[in-house]
């Protein structure tokens, strides 16, 4: 598939004073300089952050409401429903919550929707099954915000909600004791980006302080913390980058049986980085939900016993198993449904429906389609009488805004920008997929309908150093905000020594300079012919640490290579 490269541009004065300060490669200068550390002193908060650094919690909105709430509680002997998504970020949240208020208070429980039985946040079953057990206060995470009518029906039945959530607010919010979202209306607290998990934690550490209970306590939490900023996919700057940075520090050193127990069965025993959140330990708590039922997840989180976190991990990793094979085989039916009809080819868009596909994964399903043609996408499959579905679109372009101008073929629909779900019936398939195409095709630039990579710096092999990689590592965690450094290197020869790997990848040897490198690229078997004997390619690429034998050497992970303008030596 053909890419589109955009190279940042270079702020030459920024980076010439923060070259003289920093006494680093230029080019590593630039990276910082366009990710707005542009003086020694930002450069230091960001290379060394502290936990110091973090806001006091009393600078949200409503926090002082929500601890008076949970004290009266605790004064009052009430009974506590700590309600979580279930996602990553939910069942993270809940763990937490749940873990600290049990550890000072008893009359504590959780509770976790069942994806398929009562969807998305806050449920009536969920409430119902509060007012049945006689719980009177419902501290819900990640999720509430928009529950308006539902916290309004618990308040009839005498249930108080404090809300902590992190999703865009209505102009009408809930009638909650307490609202706690740095996004919402009057809100003073400095930074808005907090993932659900990240609300929660500054709940617990302003209750640690009315309680005068350790910092060391909500510090626990931190490994927990780390994972759902890395699977919530929110930027990784300001708190969320010192709350992920020690919540891997915690991971690497110390981490909770739960993750722990994930970690072992990914086969994954040191350096571990926010990438293996991201693809190893993520995706199997979200299979818990996708497959099956979602509390066994923060069972897991809340679990002090080894062999019996290691049973509950066991549950998500075959969870998980279920998921990638239904996943695996859906994409396949997809795919051929797409190839098979020359119609499907050139559309706009990528709409495709069997009412047999699980509908825990159609959302991976079309972000899967995507990588393959690149268009806005909408998996649909039956759900009960109706048909449900998941959408994901290509970056820049708003699915949110194209499905609403499809809403007279739905029975209901929710998303953003990025992603989105609906219900329609049957009959109108059809209808909506065609109205979909025509609202794409009418909006949509052509520049969306092919990929990006975003080029951070050209650099010469010369550069490339193990110093150079070093100081690489140090701007870790990457993540949306501070994506891995991205490189451009220019007339690079081709040595003749690069090949196909397992009939789908290219290993590279190129050279530069009298400087000889190796590098990957998945996928890239198909533009093997590019690479001609002592030919020159502009290569891009991210690095990469090999280890081979006991020695380390660094390598090239190329995302795309193109002739140079000056094609042959």
């Amino acid at each position: 598939m053909k890419k589109r490269w955009k190279i940042l541009p270079l702020p030459k004065e920024k980076v010439a004073s923060l070259h003289a300060t920093l006494k680093i490669n230029k080019a590593l200068c630039a990276i910082l300089v366009q990710r707005g550390i542009d003086t020694y002193e930002k450069a230091r908060h960001w290379f060394r952050p502290l936990l110091s650094e973090l806001h006091d919690p009393g600078l949200m909105k409503d926090m002082q409401l929500a601890v008076n709430r949970i004290q009266l509680s605790i004064d009052n002997n009430e009974r506590i429903l700590v309600f979580g998504d279930y996602d990553v970020d939910g069942t993270t949240a809940v763990a937490c919550m749940y873990r600290f208020l049990k550890s000072v208070y008893p009359n504590v429980d959780f509770y976790i929707p069942h994806r398929y039985k009562e969807g998305y946040g806050v449920s009536k079953m969920g409430i119902d099954y509060a007012k049945e057990n006689a719980f009177s206060l419902i501290i819900s995470l990640d999720c509430g915000i928009k529950s308006t009518e539902l916290i309004t029906y618990a308040k009839t039945l005498g249930i108080d909600f404090i809300v902590c959530d992190h999703h865009l607010p209505d102009a009408e919010l809930p009638p909650a004791v307490a609202i706690l979202n740095p996004k919402q209306k009057n809100c003073s607290y400095p930074f808005k980006e907090l993932c659900g998990c990240g609300v929660g934690l500054k709940l617990i550490q302003a209750l640690c302080i009315v309680w005068k209970i350790p910092d060391t306590v909500w510090q626990n939490y931190l490994d927990l913390a780390a994972t759902a900023i890395a699977a919530d996919i929110v930027p990784i700057n300001g708190e969320n980058r010192i709350l992920a940075f020690y919540g891997l520090k915690q991971v690497n050193e110390n981490p909770s049986k739960g993750i722990k127990a994930l970690l072992q069965l990914g086969k994954l025993e040191k350096n571990i980085h926010i990438n293996n959140l991201v693809f190893v330990v993520a995706p199997r708590i979200n299979a818990a939900g996708r497959m099956d039922d979602a509390r066994k997840a923060v069972q897991l989180f809340i679990e002090e016993n080894d062999e019996q976190a290691l049973c509950f991990a066991e549950m998500l990793h075959h969870d998980n198993t279920d998921r990638r094979d239904a996943d695996s085989t859906i994409t396949e039916e997809a795919i051929a449904i797409i190839k098979d009809n020359p119609t499907l080819i050139d559309k706009y868009t990528t709409v495709v429906y069997k009412e047999h596909w699980h509908k825990g994964v159609v959302g991976i399903v079309a972000s899967r389609l995507i990588e393959n043609f690149y268009r806005p996408t909408i998996v649909l499959t039956k759900s009960g009488d109706v048909v449900a579905g998941s959408a994901r679109s290509v970056p820049g372009f708003n699915l949110y805004e194209a499905i609403h101008a499809c809403k007279e073929y739905l029975l209901g629909y929710g998303g953003h920008f990025a992603a989105a779900g609906m219900t329609l019936t049957e009959d109108n398939v059809a209808p909506f997929s065609a109205a979909f195409e025509a609202v794409v095709k009418a909006t949509i630039t052509p520049n969306l309908m092919v990929p990006e990579i975003v080029i951070d710096s050209e650099i010469n092999f010369t550069d490339i150093t193990m110093a150079f990689y070093n100081i690489l590592l140090q701007m870790e965690p990457f993540g949306p905000e501070n994506m891995r450094p991205v490189f451009i290197s220019r007339n690079v020869s081709e040595t003749g020594f690069s090949k196909i790997v397992k009939e789908k990848h290219l290993r590279f040897v190129l050279k530069q300079n009298d400087i000889t490198l190796t590098g990957i690229a998945f996928n890239m078997a198909n533009k093997f012919d590019l690479l001609q004997p002592n030919s020159l390619i502009d290569v891009v690429y991210t690095l990469d640490l090999n280890e081979w034998n006991g020695e380390q050497s660094l390598q090239l992970r190329v995302l795309d290579f193109a002739p140079s303008p000056n094609i042959y030596c």
